[in-house]
């Protein structure tokens, strides 16, 4: 019997249905003057597109180092890192910043404005990147967003803190791309605040359909807001759809 032709749809539906990331025994040791140290041992996970997924753990236990693997910004010693349908194991620097550019939006605990830009300047930037002709319309609109459709002028230094993280959060979400990654986006910001952004994270990386990759110490955001939650400890993994019984085990080395 003759193969059966595969429709475009079906094409779609499984390339819809695949991870976007995918990690398969991730590993990552640097040298060190007290010898080799092991940050990633044996990091195994897969998240789904449009999900929100929080990793926790104790300073140390290599949550910024795991999102740095996921952005291409880190190479592992070994594994297999597949996001967004690349390999990017297999990609040099150049391919690996195309890469980024097209889907990947990284918002960062310490901001990371252009002090010479106005926050219109700002956003736009990687918009102008992606040769998008209506840059400066999308970047006001994505500003308007995040409610700082009245300070497009303004300069870093005549923000406050909250206003530079929406600025950061409108700029990596402005090209709409597929995994947004934030670490520790609130760790700057007082508690009304930063609880403020979070709302805005969520509620934005629904709206636009990105996957959230939230890096966070906050125990009550991921448990109340993330369908998944990986737990760092050591360099190892443990993953939960319901972290909620640890409040009742803060004993638990995971929770330190």
């Amino acid at each position: 019997m003759p193969d059966m032709p595969v429709s475009k749809k079906t094409t779609e539906g499984a390339r819809a249905s695949a991870p976007i990331v995918e990690l398969r025994d991730v590993r990552l040791s640097l040298p060190s003057q007290a010898g080799l140290v092991n940050i990633l041992r044996g990091i195994t996970l897969d998240i789904r597109p449009g999900s929100h997924v929080g990793i926790t753990g104790p300073s140390g236990s290599g949550k910024s180092t795991l999102m740095m693997v996921m952005a291409g910004l880190e190479r592992p010693s070994s594994g297999a890192v597949n996001v967004a349908g690349h390999d990017l194991t297999q990609m040099d620097e150049d391919s690996l910043a195309l890469f980024r550019r097209d889907h990947v939006g990284i918002v960062f605990q310490g901001f990371h404005l252009v002090p010479t830009m106005t926050a219109l300047e700002n956003v736009t930037v990687p918009l102008e990147l992606s040769a998008h002709r209506d840059a400066f319309d999308r970047a006001e609109t994505a500003l308007g967003r995040v409610g700082l459709a009245h300070r497009l002028g303004h300069y870093p230094a005549q923000l406050s803190g909250g206003e530079q993280q929406r600025v950061a959060v409108a700029r990596a979400l402005s090209v709409e791309p597929g995994l947004l990654l934030a670490d520790e986006p609130t760790g700057n910001l007082d508690g009304e605040t930063g609880a403020q952004i979070m709302d805005l994270l969520f509620e934005l990386s629904a709206e636009v359909g990105t996957t959230l990759v939230l890096i966070t110490h906050d125990l009550g955001v991921v448990a109340q807001s993330c369908e998944k939650v990986l737990v760092l400890y050591g360099g190892q993994m443990m993953e939960y759809d319901d972290i909620k019984p640890l409040f009742a085990s803060p004993s638990h080395p995971y929770t330190q």
